[in-house]
């Protein structure tokens, strides 16, 4: 079987060499390829210019009769791909020339998602609704405007040059913008993941960003206490008491409609506000291969806070190195407070929480999914598809998928600051200094319980953090380990 014949292309006779891969040209003359460096001069192929000006016009058009015109015309007016070829062999390839042309079409015709922001970057001149860590600020925590340009210019252009050209604060780099515009061959494209699932976030100075803010003081003044003294700690019992009359509170509440010592800081999905805290994957003893994990942790000492002095604040915005260093102890225990959550998550492989899941589930003995299509099979059973290795593998290549598709919304549509920053904004105006910020926060957390107990705690109206550099360099929203829970358990 020809493939030139079977795929019905039509190659210029006058064409010497034809395109195989993006390395190298094929020499048509003979059966046998003959290698070359490809030439930058290669004209376009008209067939190929026609086809994808269609797929664009029938895209701005937002219509499309049926994708098999599209896919016919892919295939029937393909160019030679190389030398003539029979059997199975050939066969494959044209089935899987085929499904690529059809699954790349398919993520075509979903269209361009809307994505649009808060608009707090052009409401606020000095930039305080927006993310800025990392660049130079003035003494009251401002931002450089020229330094911002550049990251804005950069954002842009999408150019690794005008990236190498950011003005930085300090030693600490951005943590790779760039991944959000990396191209996908297994899914649709990151400008096509948006709204409604990732609306634009809450604008800084609401009353709902306040709300949530006001949960991270509570979460930073209960850091060290067991998850399971929380019913019986007055601090606990202020902050479910102050969370419960707030309507802008969206966590889970009982069924009288109050957030109790037992919901605190639990999310909204099902099934998040039953059982302990701490799920069973992070606890229970498994192995990785031959080396057993006992699923002890390295955590920090206790009422060890940092980032509470205004200078370390400011240094840390910056992305200067600040003076303070972390002290590390080994627990003899698993997971019991939120920082040792916190000491997890500051060192975690990105899928770690989630690849040991599968190694629990494997150590058990859990069964297969109904549907594994190897299940009754009395010949053979899944390994590099829908077995041990698949899984494994499958976890790692999800996870890089969900973190730049939601790299793409933190750095190139949300720009959204972390708490921290905002924290920072909080002291400004608690101290009388509120006319050096152009963001006023909202009463919601300027009068809130929780403010008040972290100052009397710390001396200052920070925001308290579990590590001395404070948040990652990137953007608040939306959150990556959020974005990979729902790809990763779904999975």
């Amino acid at each position: 079987m020809n493939i030139t014949k079977k795929l019905g292309a039509q190659w210029p006779e006058d064409q010497k060499f034809v395109t195989l891969d993006p390395n190298h040209l094929y020499d048509k003359r003979n059966g046998e390829p003959h290698i070359m460096p490809t030439d930058p001069n290669t004209p376009a192929v008209p067939n190929r210019r026609r086809f994808l000006e269609r797929v664009g016009t029938t895209l701005a058009a937002g219509t499309l009769a049926t994708s098999s015109n599209v896919l016919a015309e892919s295939s029937s007016n393909r160019p030679d791909i190389g030398p003539a070829l029979n059997g199975p062999a050939a066969e494959r390839l044209v089935e899987a020339f085929n499904l690529r042309v059809a699954q790349a079409t398919r993520d075509a015709l979903l269209g361009i998602a809307k994505n649009v922001s808060n608009g707090d970057e052009t409401l606020y001149p000095d930039k305080g609704g927006t993310y800025t860590k990392g660049l130079p600020h003035d003494s009251f925590g401002r931002v450089d405007l020229n330094a911002y340009q550049t990251l804005k210019t950069a954002l842009t252009s999408g150019k690794f040059a005008d990236f190498q050209k950011i003005t930085m604060g300090g030693t600490k780099t951005l943590n790779g913008p760039q991944g959000g515009l990396a191209f996908d061959l297994e899914i649709p494209d990151s400008v096509q993941f948006g709204q409604p699932i990732v609306p634009p976030a809450p604008p800084i100075a609401g009353d709902q960003t306040a709300t949530e803010l006001l949960e991270h003081y509570w979460a930073s003044l209960l850091r060290d206490v067991a998850f399971t003294d929380y019913g019986s700690n007055s601090m606990a019992a202020m902050a479910a008491a102050e969370l419960s009359a707030l309507p802008t509170y969206l966590g889970p509440r009982d069924s009288h409609g109050q957030v109790t010592t037992n919901l605190l800081f639990r999310g909204g999905f099902p099934g998040e506000a039953l059982g302990p805290y701490v799920s069973q994957f992070l606890i229970t003893p498994t192995s990785f291969g031959a080396q057993s994990l006992s699923q002890q942790m390295v955590s920090y000492l206790p009422t060890i806070d940092y980032m509470t002095t205004f200078s370390d604040w400011l240094t840390v915005q910056m992305a200067m190195v600040p003076a303070s260093r972390i002290t590390s102890i080994l627990c003899c225990a698993t997971c019991e407070t939120a920082a040792t959550v916190a000491a997890f998550t500051h060192v975690d492989v990105l899928y770690q929480a989630y690849f040991v899941a599968f190694l629990v589930l494997a150590g058990i003995g859990a069964p297969p999914n109904p549907g594994n299509p190897y299940i009754g099979s009395k010949c053979e059973n899944g390994f590099g598809t829908f077995g041990a290795p698949d899984f494994a593998a499958t976890l790692g290549a999800i996870a890089t998928k969900a973190l730049n598709a939601v790299w793409y919304q933190k750095w190139f549509v949300h720009l959204r600051p972390r708490p921290e920053a905002t924290g920072g904004q909080v002291h400004l105006v608690k101290t009388g200094q509120g006319a050096n910020t152009n963001v006023q926060p909202s009463k919601v957390i300027l009068n809130s319980v929780g403010l008040q107990q972290s100052f009397k705690r710390y001396g200052t109206w920070l925001l308290s953090q579990a590590f001395p550099e404070g948040s990652p360099t990137h953007p608040s929203y939306p959150t990556a380990t959020a974005g990979l829970v729902a790809h990763a358990s779904r999975f």
